[in-house]
């Protein structure tokens, strides 16, 4: 009789195709199918040749090679494509076979695939993957959620094709229950968008501010690159600043300046609004992606619409040490309000959340890769309940050790005109976060003057609600409290 395979993999896009083999390098035998089914041929044929993964030409085949209970993964495009294969997968397979969505689906899909699933016997895991293609091949962040009894069956696959920290622990373990893995994939990517942005404001001001060269912005970015800031995307921003196209000139230079997106941030920002986080920084990255793509009307504007005539005349050493140390500070808060995010989320939907665990997964083998995540890991351990990472020790002291540097880099923005959305807008988060005082006892006042809302008083308990009759005419009738 012919082995049978541990894991089943539908899809075999270049992401698809590398955890395949990845999978083989680590001894397990993956069996394959594609809708299209040349694929499979030409994938054995090809960069599969000579592995132990098996082709499979019918949906029908590839359940039937592989061993009970039945693991079968999809790797295919979010939404539709993924209830379609699991309708047609499900009368194939028996009550506690496994399937898992490895794409990038919304969380809220994955909660309700999750709960029919297991309505019908079945389990089910939405798990994220994040470092892509090279990361799938040579070992992925994994952030695996759902059915909980799935996990036993799955985890010697995940950790062992997952990225490795130095002590060897993989950078892949259990999220928790429905949808929490691929809600923490969808945060994680709201979190890259936010430190591509910061670094992009960064290189703005380097280049237009300060008026630096290519190789000055590459030697800086490389000099940041072995210090708080070391990280994968300043990694890869380094070599960005010294690819040249064919004529010698800087690449990056050519390049259109209207940014893509391919939803995941804005649902991290429609995730916190529902959740009522103050998300302003990877709300801030979204709205500056969508007003580069206004490209056309920025063009018009920049030909009527003037700004200050200010020119950098400082010490151009001190306003980078400057900026490293903002970006440092805007980085703790963009990582703070993804982990709001986590807590607020992790009580709405009754999740148990690992937060030490999940900076362990982002550590390696992801798009968002840093050394600092290993402080954020240190504070979880230390205080497992922390409320706000702003709290602990070493964030307190880092962010108070940056501040002043961070204040002068955003007032130097300012005044050469230069838009920093996500390093201005991390400032004012932290000034509001750190006042006990703010100015919404103003605006429930107007609240409840033009709409009867109600508010709170400062001399009586927590919970009560008093209406004026502010103008003497509106009555006492009142509209009653909510929260937006």
């Amino acid at each position: 009789m012919a082995e049978l395979a541990d894991i089943g993999l539908i899809g075999l896009a270049v992401m698809g195709q590398n955890l395949v083999l990845n999978m083989n390098d680590k001894g397990f035998t993956v069996a394959v199918y594609n809708r299209t089914v040349s694929k499979v041929d030409e994938f054995l044929q090809g960069t599969a040749a000579g592995t132990k993964v098996i082709g499979a030409h019918s949906l029908a085949e590839l359940v039937q090679k592989l061993k009970r209970p039945r693991r079968v993964m999809l790797m295919v495009k979010a939404g539709s494509a993924v209830d379609d294969f699991i309708n047609q997968l499900l009368p194939l397979m028996e009550p506690g076979d496994i399937i898992i969505d490895g794409g990038n689906s919304n969380y809220e899909d994955s909660t309700r695939r999750y709960k029919e699933l297991e309505a019908k016997g079945f389990l089910y895991i939405g798990t994220g993957i994040s470092g892509g293609e090279e990361g799938a091949r040579n070992g992925p962040s994994i952030m695996p959620g759902g059915s909980a009894a799935a996990w036993p069956h799955v985890k010697d696959i995940f950790q062992a094709v997952a990225a490795k920290v130095a002590d060897g622990t993989p950078c892949c373990d259990w999220i928790g229950e429905a949808g929490s893995g691929h809600f923490v994939k969808m945060v994680h990517n709201g979190i890259e968008y936010g430190d591509m942005q910061l670094i992009s404001e960064a290189y703005h001001l380097m280049k237009v501010g300060l008026g630096m060269s290519y190789e000055e912005m590459h030697a800086t970015f490389d000099k940041w690159n072995t210090g708080i800031l070391d990280s994968f995307l300043i990694e890869i921003t380094r070599d960005i600043m010294a690819f040249k196209d064919e004529d010698g000139s800087p690449l990056v230079e050519k390049i259109l300046d209207v940014a893509g997106q391919k939803g995941t941030g804005k649902w991290t920002v429609i995730g916190a609004l529902d959740q009522g986080t103050p998300l302003t920084l990877i709300g801030e990255a979204v709205f500056a992606r969508m007003l580069s793509a206004l490209k056309d009307e920025r063009m018009k504007a920049a030909k009527v619409l003037k700004g200050p005539d200010a020119q950098f005349s400082g010490d151009k050493q001190a306003i980078l040490n400057d900026l490293e140390q903002a970006l440092y500070a805007a980085k703790i808060i963009s990582y703070t309000q993804g982990y709001m995010l986590f807590q607020a989320a992790a009580q709405a939907y009754g999740w148990k959340l690992n937060y030490g665990g999940i900076a362990l997964m982002w550590r390696e083998g992801c798009i968002i890769r840093s050394a600092f995540l290993g402080k954020i890991k240190d504070a979880y351990d230390k205080t497992p309940t922390l409320s706000n990472l702003l709290l602990d020790d070493y964030f307190t002291d880092a962010i108070h050790t940056a501040q002043p540097s961070w204040r002068r880099v955003v007032m130097q923005a300012v005044q050469l005109g230069i838009p920093v959305p996500t390093l201005s807008s991390a400032l004012a988060f932290f000034d509001g976060y750190r006042t006990e005082q703010l100015p919404a006892n103003l605006l429930q006042a107007q609240r409840d003057y033009f709409g009867a809302h109600t508010y709170e008083r400062t001399d009586k308990p927590r919970g009560e609600f008093f209406h004026t009759n502010w103008t003497m005419r509106g009555g006492n009738v009142t509209a009653g409290t909510y929260s937006a």
